[in-house]
């Protein structure tokens, strides 16, 4: 037994000793710690669990000794690796406490653990624990992913950043996972390492704003851009340390504004056209006119053989082309008046529906209706919505030669006070290098004769008119998708002119 002065000098002499001593029971719970250790940590350590505490981690260590230790009642010692050069430099020394007076010898109550150095690097060992805390809270705290590894590819860092864009815990990238695991595209972890060792993308040990991507635990592909380079210890390589930035938000930045710049490209080429179609459609208007009286005063007034009459029929159908061309112009110009008043979108577009769906070209289309119940009213001139509708309708019957799916779609978007309408095919798409111009006046792909080019664009217009959105894209499963957006917040009753 000791003397309370005993005593006294023993606890005095732990607290004075600078390395770390724990106590820890056999569940892994912090039982008693030195003054130097205490100092070492920002909060109370005691009835904290060890590996939470010392390693940051949510279940115990892979290579934890204390149910060995448990059960043989016989020290151990783990060898530690510095945090910079992967090199054996420390150890931990556990060993069983003695047993107090009312306990036997084969009931292990608690496991003392003990820190200490290999003496050829006590200095740089002393450095490094005045930094650590800090450069543990750097690394953790960074907004990109950090991720290191050994030259085995044996992950050793792996921060909280990197937690979130890979979707693995972080007991699962410091145990389970080899920095190749990662990546996308098998070999890439190669491909890098060559980059790396190469003088051409950065510097030799060093790979600058480097493009790639990663695969998410749920198996998304997720875009990176890479910042790494070589860790060395003298001229030998010993790890790997990436800088992972997350590129999803950036892209769908960038596409957001080319799809602002494009609407904005598109809405002043189409401002531009429509005084010029106005201009040429009036221009015209009167000699067409002209033409068309007077073709049929001669078939009516005059006794004509029948080779003329056939030639002045061909005349008269073409001006009426002609005019029907500019019909459309006028239109395309929006000299027309348009009638604001609120309309149920829905019972607009099966109308629609029931015009076209008796034609030939839609007894082979299978068409499906998903249309949002308590879809509030809509702002617009029905007749000029219907003109949209029809028109998006027939093309897409038209796309799939008739056979095939046609699906009608409407939703609210509460968020946006808007509602969204989604006329899509099972056709064979937009060919990408039309997608770009699908909305430019007079550009078709229909054969010479069949279509003015005017459809489209006059869609457009009557949608932007209406304060709203039309977009066009290729459905991932194949076929086309046109979406609408229309807002809610115009005007109840106006009547305007345009």
């Amino acid at each position: 037994m000791h003397t309370d002065t005993e005593k006294e000098y023993l606890i005095r002499a732990i607290d004075g000793f600078r390395r770390k001593i724990i106590v820890v029971s056999p569940e892994y719970i912090i039982l008693a710690a030195n003054a130097f250790t205490k100092k070492r940590f920002s909060k109370n350590i005691i009835g904290r669990l060890c590996h939470e505490i010392l390693w940051n981690l949510d279940t115990p260590c892979e290579e934890c000794p204390l149910g060995q230790i448990t059960k043989t009642r016989s020290p151990t010692v783990i060898h530690k690796s510095s945090f910079l050069t992967q090199k054996k430099n420390y150890c931990h020394y556990f060993y069983p406490l003695p047993p107090s007076e009312n306990m036997t010898d084969e009931i292990v109550d608690a496991i003392a653990m003990l820190d200490f150095d290999i003496p050829f690097v006590e200095g740089l060992e002393e450095k490094l624990q005045r930094s650590n805390a800090f450069l543990k809270n750097l690394i953790l705290s960074s907004v990109d992913g950090v991720i290191a590894a050994d030259r085995k590819g044996k992950i050793f860092i792996f921060n909280d950043a990197a937690v979130e864009i890979t979707g693995y815990s972080m007991y699962d990238g410091l145990h389970k996972l080899m920095i190749q695991d990662i990546y996308a595209e098998k070999g890439c972890a190669y491909d890098i390492m060559k980059k790396l060792r190469s003088k051409d993308y950065g510097g030799k040990g060093k790979l600058k704003f480097h493009q790639v991507d990663i695969q998410h635990k749920n198996g998304m592909i997720v875009p990176i851009r890479l910042n790494a380079a070589v860790v060395y210890d003298g001229k030998e390589e010993v790890a790997t340390i990436g800088f992972f930035h997350d590129l999803r938000e950036e892209i769908k930045m960038k596409e957001k504004l080319e799809k602002t710049r494009l609407q904005l490209l598109q809405a002043d080429k189409m401002a531009s056209l429509g005084k010029l179609s106005a201009g040429v459609a009036h221009q015209l208007n009167n000699p067409l006119g002209s033409i068309t009286l007077f073709t049929k005063l001669v078939l009516e007034e005059y006794a004509l053989e029948e080779s003329i009459r056939e030639d002045l029929s061909r005349i008269l159908k073409d001006a009426q082309r002609c005019r029907d061309t500019v019909k459309e112009l006028l239109e395309f110009a929006r000299q027309t008046r348009y009638q604001i008043k609120p309309h149920d979108i829905n019972r607009a577009l099966s109308r629609t529906l029931f015009l076209l769906d008796k034609q030939t070209l839609f007894h082979n289309i299978e068409i499906c209706k998903h249309f949002a119940e308590g879809l509030p009213m809509v702002p617009g001139d029905i007749q000029q919505l219907n003109h949209v509708f029809m028109n998006l309708i027939i093309n897409a019957a038209q796309a799939m030669g008739g056979n095939g799916k046609l699906s009608l779609k409407t939703e609210h978007l509460p968020a946006r006070n808007q509602v969204l309408i989604e006329i899509s095919d099972t056709g064979p798409g937009i060919p990408d290098e039309v997608l770009p111009h699908i909305f430019d006046p007079f550009y078709t792909t229909k054969d010479e004769g069949e279509g003015t080019g005017l459809g489209l664009s006059l869609a457009y217009s009557i949608i932007k008119e209406h304060h709203g959105l039309i977009e066009a894209r290729n459905a991932p499963e194949g076929g086309a998708v046109f979406s609408i957006e229309l807002p809610l917040d115009m005007p109840e009753t106006t009547e305007t002119d345009h």
